[in-house]
C-alpha cells in the first residue's frame, strides 16, 4: 500500500483548485464572448469577410430654365482587381495587359497586382470601348475572378465655359467642388450602391453565395433660373467689353428678374472650361503654365473659379445714388422731383471742415431739380440729402434695402458688405456713402436692392435654382419666391424709375439707349481701393420702365483702354447692347411706339455645322456682322466648321448686330 504524505495531498489539492479556477475562467470567458459579444463579433467577422465594391450613383442633371442641359452624368466604368485571386504565375501577364489597355505604367500596375491586399483600383472613369477590350481578353483566357468591371459615372458639361462660375465642377469622386455642384451636392449626388462578396484575408472567395448587388440611388435633377440664351448673350458682350477696354482685372454682369428674384444670367470674365477646370484658361497662362509652381497655379485657378458677382466687394460709385434718391423721397425730404432750383451745385460742398468736390467742379451744374441732379450725377446734391436724413435714418434704409446683410442667394461663397458701424459714421463718412464711395458691397447686393426699386418696393431674395426634380418619382418641388421686406412705397419706386429713364434718355447713361424701349439706368465710376490708380466702371439698367422685367448690372474692373474709365462711356454701351438682344428674346413689349418703325430686326438662323465662308455669306444677307474667335489669316474658311454661335437660332436681334462664332 502506497502512502501519500500530507504535503503531497496539499499540492494535489492546490493543483486541482487552480485547474478548476482556470476552467471556470475559460468557461466564463467563452460565455461572455458567445452571449455578450456574440452579435458584435459576428458583425465584425462579416465585415472582414465581406469585400464591398461601391457603385457610384448617376449624379442629377442640371438644366437651364428652358430645359437645355448644363451638366449631366454619363455611364462609364471602373476597373478593380483582387490580387489574392490572381495566380502568382500570371501576375506579370495581368499587369502587362491592364497597362496596355488603359495606357498605364507597367511597373506601377505590376506593384498593384502583386500586393497582398483585398482590392486595388486600376482605372476610374473608363469609357466602355476600353473595358470591352478587357472583357474580350478575359473571355479568351477564361478569367472569371480577380478582375472586376463595375458601373461608374462621369460628369460632362456640354457647353464648356458657359456659366462656369455658376455651375461649378466635380472632383474625381463625383463630389461637387464649386458653384451649384457644391451648394446642392447632397441633392445632386444620390446614394452609393455596392457589390458585396465574402472573401478571406487575401481577397479569395469564401462559400458559394456569389455577389450581392445593392443598387445605387440616382441624384435629383435641378432646374436653374439661368436662361442659356441670355447667359450666352451676356458672356459675349462681357468678353468683348473686357478685351476692347483692356480691363486688366476682368468684369462681371448680372441680369435679374425683379419680380421674382430669378437670376437670368450671371457672368464673370475670364471664365474657364468646366470639362477641364485645372487647365490654363488664357493664352498668356498657357505659355507659362508648365513652368509655374503649383502654388501659383492654384492661386490662378482659384481666382478664375471665383464668382465675383457674389464673392467680391467694390465701391458702387454713382449707381448708389438711386438708393439715396429712394430714401430721400420716402422720407419726404423731396416731394417734387422736377422742382426747378430746389438744389444748387456750386462745384463742391463743405462737410465738417472738408470740402468734397463735384466731379464737374470746374463747371458747376448750378440750379437743379432732383431729376436733373441724378441725370448729371451731381455729388453735392446727394451729400445734402444724406445730411438732411442723418446717419440713423440713412442706415435704416441701408437695412431696408438689404445692404447690411448677405442676400442669401443659393450659391457658395457669398460675401457681405463693408460699411462703417453706424455709431462710428460721422458727417464726412455719411457724405461719401450718400454718393456711393468709401464702403463696399457685392454686385448681387446692388442688383437686389435696385430690383426693389424696379418692382414697386419689395426686397426679394435672389434665387438661382428654380425647381428640384425627384429622380425616383419625378415629383417637382419649386423653390418659392421669398419677399424679405418692403423697402419703399410704390409711389417712390415710380418716381425713381422716372428719373432713371431720364438718365438714359438725356443724362450720363444715354449710351445705353435702345430704340423702341423705355430704359432707365445709372452710371458709376469709383476707385478700386485707395491710391491704386485703378477704377471700377459700371452701368445699372432697368427695362422696360413702364413694367420692369429686367435689371442689368455691368461692372468692369480697371479699364485701361482708349475709351477711358467713365461709366457712361465704357459700361453704358455694354448695357445697351445687352438690352438690344435680350429684350426682344424675352418678348418684352416695346414702349416707344414712335421709334419702333425705325428699328429693323431679324431672326437669327442656325449656322452651326456650316463652314465659315458659307456662314459669312448667310450672315451678310441678314445684314449682320460676324466675329470669329481667334480670327487670323491662317484660317481656311472653306474647311473650318462652326461649332458654336451666339446668339442662337431663333433669337430676334437688331440688324447690324454681331454674331459670335467658335470653330473646330
Amino acid at each position: 500500500m502506497v502512502k501519500i504524505n500530507l504535503s503531497t495531498k496539499k499540492r494535489m489539492r492546490t493543483i486541482l483548485f487552480i485547474t478548476f479556477i482556470i476552467i471556470t475562467l475559460l468557461i466564463s470567458r467563452l460565455g461572455y464572448i458567445q452571449l455578450i459579444q456574440g452579435k458584435t463579433l459576428s458583425k465584425m467577422a462579416y465585415e472582414q469577410q465581406t469585400l464591398d465594391r461601391s457603385i457610384n450613383p448617376k449624379r442629377g442633371t442640371i438644366y437651364d430654365s428652358t430645359g437645355q442641359v448644363l451638366a449631366q452624368s454619363s455611364s462609364v466604368e471602373v476597373v478593380t482587381i483582387n490580387p489574392g485571386n490572381i495566380p502568382k504565375e500570371d501576375k506579370e501577364e495581368y499587369a502587362k495587359k491592364l497597362s496596355e489597355i488603359f495606357e498605364l505604367d507597367y511597373e506601377s500596375t505590376l506593384k498593384k497586382v502583386s500586393k497582398r491586399s483585398s482590392i486595388e483600383t486600376i482605372a476610374k472613369k473608363v469609357e466602355k470601348d476600353k473595358t470591352d477590350k478587357l472583357r474580350t481578353w478575359m473571355q479568351q483566357n477564361n478569367i472569371t475572378t480577380g478582375i472586376n468591371i463595375d458601373e461608374d459615372t462621369k460628369r460632362y458639361y456640354p457647353n464648356n465655359n458657359l456659366a462656369s462660375q455658376i455651375i461649378g465642377f466635380c472632383g474625381s469622386d463625383n463630389q461637387g467642388l464649386d458653384g451649384i455642384e457644391a451648394k446642392y451636392d447632397k441633392i445632386l449626388a444620390g446614394e452609393k450602391g455596392a457589390i458585396k462578396r465574402h472573401t478571406d484575408a487575401k481577397g479569395g472567395e469564401i462559400g458559394e453565395e456569389g455577389e450581392q448587388y445593392v443598387a445605387a440611388i440616382n441624384g435629383n435633377d435641378i432646374i436653374l433660373t439661368i436662361d442659356m440664351n441670355v447667359q450666352s448673350i451676356v458672356e459675349k458682350y462681357l468678353e468683348e467689353a473686357c478685351i476692347d477696354n483692356k480691363c486688366t482685372d476682368g468684369g462681371n454682369i448680372v441680369v435679374m428678374n425683379p419680380k421674382n428674384g430669378d437670376i437670368l444670367a450671371m457672368a464673370t470674365y475670364p471664365d474657364y472650361n468646366l470639362n477641364d477646370p485645372y487647365a490654363a484658361y488664357t493664352e498668356e497662362l498657357k505659355g507659362i503654365w508648365d513652368t509655374q509652381e503649383q502654388a501659383e497655379k492654384t492661386k490662378s485657378l482659384q481666382a478664375v473659379w471665383r464668382n465675383r458677382a457674389i464673392t467680391d466687394t467694390y465701391e458702387p460709385g454713382s449707381t448708389f445714388k438711386t438708393i439715396t434718391s429712394s430714401a430721400a423721397l420716402e422720407e419726404g425730404i423731396v416731394t417734387d422731383i422736377d422742382k426747378e432750383g430746389e438744389f444748387c451745385c456750386t462745384g463742391g460742398i463743405e462737410v465738417a471742415g472738408v470740402r468734397i468736390k463735384c466731379w464737374r467742379y470746374y463747371r458747376p451744374h448750378g440750379p437743379e431739380s432732383l431729376r436733373q441732379a441724378l441725370m448729371n450725377s451731381c455729388n453735392p446734391v446727394f451729400i445734402g440729402l444724406g445730411q438732411k436724413m442723418g446717419v440713423n435714418t440713412y442706415y435704416k434704409y441701408l437695412q431696408k434695402f438689404g445692404l447690411l446683410e448677405r442676400t442669401g442667394i443659393d450659391l457658395p461663397g457669398e460675401a457681405g458688405s463693408i460699411f462703417l458701424a453706424e455709431n462710428k459714421a460721422g458727417p464726412v463718412e455719411l457724405a461719401t456713402i450718400s454718393f456711393g464711395q468709401r464702403f463696399e458691397i457685392t454686385p448681387i447686393q446692388l442688383v437686389t436692392a435696385v430690383s426693389a426699386i424696379a418692382n414697386g418696393g419689395n426686397l426679394i431674395q435672389p434665387r438661382i435654382v428654380k425647381t428640384i426634380i425627384d429622380s425616383e418619382t419625378g415629383e417637382k418641388t419649386d423653390v418659392e419666391t421669398k419677399i424679405k421686406a418692403q423697402a419703399i412705397s410704390k409711389e417712390t419706386s415710380e418716381k425713381v424709375l422716372s428719373m432713371m429713364e431720364s438718365v438714359v434718355a438725356e443724362g450720363t447713361g444715354k449710351n445705353a439707349k435702345v430704340a423702341g424701349y423705355r430704359i432707365g439706368g445709372k452710371t458709376g465710376t469709383s476707385e478700386d481701393g485707395v491710391n491704386t490708380n485703378k477704377y471700377v466702371t459700371s452701368f445699372l439698367g432697368v427695362a422696360p420702365i413702364e413694367d420692369p422685367e429686367v435689371v442689368v448690372l455691368v461692372t468692369l474692373y480697371n479699364p485701361t483702354g482708349e475709351g477711358g474709365h467713365q461709366g457712361g462711356g465704357v459700361a453704358a454701351p455694354v448695357g445697351g447692347q445687352i438690352f438690344s438682344e435680350i429684350l426682344p428674346y424675352l418678348e418684352v413689349s416695346q414702349g416707344n411706339a414712335e421709334e419702333i418703325e425705325n428699328v429693323d430686326k431679324v431672326e437669327m438662323i442656325n449656322i452651326e455645322g456650316m463652314n465659315i465662308k458659307d456662314a459669312e455669306k448667310a450672315i451678310k444677307e441678314l445684314e449682320l456682322e460676324i466675329s470669329i474667335e481667334n480670327e487670323s489669316e491662317e484660317i481656311d474658311k472653306e474647311n473650318t466648321i462652326i461649332t458654336e454661335q451666339v446668339p442662337k437660332e431663333g433669337i430676334v436681334i437688331n440688324k447690324g448686330s454681331k454674331v459670335y462664332i467658335k470653330h473646330n
